[in-house]
């Protein structure tokens, strides 16, 4: 319909019948939370899925960032990005660390390596990248960054789950890689997330810090929080993997609908999925340049009116926060300026019908000037 209501996303989810049939036996057993048998069933499931040795689920993505800073030791400065959500910065921030911010690949967005080892100093203890809209960061050029200089790689990799390159998980690149399961998220769980690592030993902490530290009946090892995902999200989580092949391929459609309409539209930039990459089609960015003849902001008002609501996603750059004013200069990396004021991601999710998406092209292309 004409006046339907499109929003940025939409989550996705099994059917009532299935997610009941799912959380019944927790009314048998009235174990609701601590780690019972649906948060132990998702983490055995995920374990397949992203062909990982190590893996703790958390409440939400930020309290796994904040755990595995805290898990590793770190301290000093930490090399990251300012185009991000501000769960990045802010877990950083919150550990008590440093964040250093290295520029950003006009191509994907992602963390340029080329930027970050004329930041390397001695307080530099690791690197934090993130994956941008299911664009993987040069996973390959970063490390060997990382191992000349004897520097920790932790992924923001929020964007990135069920992302492969060639053939390879993203969830098996750097040190550990953060998923967020947010209902907005391409897999979700609710309210979730994870942390999959390469360090068998950081599984004890991890589990001990999301329960308030406690070890034991009655030990309590350090000042932990409390961090853990209940037996419902858990059971949304195991319901939802099932599916998830098929979303992603309803996404794929999705997305090539958008890049068939919008790619060659002068002033438009779009992105397919870099050789090799098998994409999670999490985002639809568009980026206007000038050559458009109109500002990002006149394409998001010009949705907007249509009852579409796209988002300025990521906008503004963390480092332009006011909990940060005067703390970091945003001109110190100007691509990330540039494309924080010039990109929208479109609505994106499974159940998108080619002729929404082609009304909404349809709005973006009649922008142009």
């Amino acid at each position: 319909m004409p006046d339907e209501r499109i929003l940025v996303t939409r989550s996705s989810m099994p059917t009532l019948e299935e997610y009941v049939n799912e959380i019944a036996p927790l009314w048998d057993s009235h174990f609701l939370t601590n780690m019972g048998e649906k948060h132990q069933q998702l983490e055995r499931d995920l374990l397949s899925y992203l062909d990982v040795d190590n893996i703790t689920l958390f409440v939400n993505g930020h309290n796994a960032l904040e755990c595995v800073l805290e898990a590793m030791d770190l301290h000093g400065k930490v090399i990251t990005t300012p185009f991000t959500f501000a769960s990045t910065t802010h877990a950083i921030v919150r550990k008590g660390l440093t964040p250093v911010f290295a520029d950003i690949r006009p191509d994907n967005y992602t963390l340029d390596p080329a930027k970050i080892e004329e930041l390397i100093d001695g307080e530099t203890t690791a690197i934090l990248p993130v994956h941008v809209y299911g664009n993987l960061c040069d996973v390959e050029a970063i490390q060997d960054i990382a191992a000349r200089h004897g520097l920790k790689v932790i992924y923001d990799a929020a964007h990135a789950f069920g992302v492969r390159k060639n053939g390879v998980s993203s969830a098996m690149f750097g040190d550990a890689s953060m998923f967020s399961f947010h209902a907005t998220k391409v897999f979700n769980t609710i309210e979730g997330g994870a942390v999959c690592y390469r360090d068998h030993d950081l599984k004890e902490k991890l589990d001990h810090w999301k329960n308030f530290g406690i070890s034991g009946l009655e030990e309590v090892e350090y000042a932990g929080g409390n961090a853990k995902m209940n037996e419902f999200c858990a059971a949304m989580g195991v319901c939802n993997l099932r599916h998830l092949p098929d979303e992603i391929a309803k996404r794929k459609l999705v997305a090539e609908r958008y890049w068939d309409n919008l790619e060659d539209v002068p002033g438009i930039v779009v992105h397919r999925p870099a050789e090799g990459i098998e994409s999670n089609y999490c985002y639809l960015p568009v980026v206007f340049e000038d050559e458009f003849g109109a500002t990002r902001d006149d394409v998001y008002a010009a949705l907007r009116a249509q009852d579409i609501f796209a988002r300025k996603y990521f906008y503004p750059l963390t480092t332009q926060f006011d909990c940060y004013r005067g703390r970091f200069d945003s001109y110190e990396t100007p691509i990330a300026a540039h494309v924080s004021t010039h990109v929208l991601t479109l609505p994106m999710f499974a159940d998108l019908t080619m002729e929404q998406v082609d009304r909404i092209c349809a709005i973006v292309r009649s922008c142009a000037r």
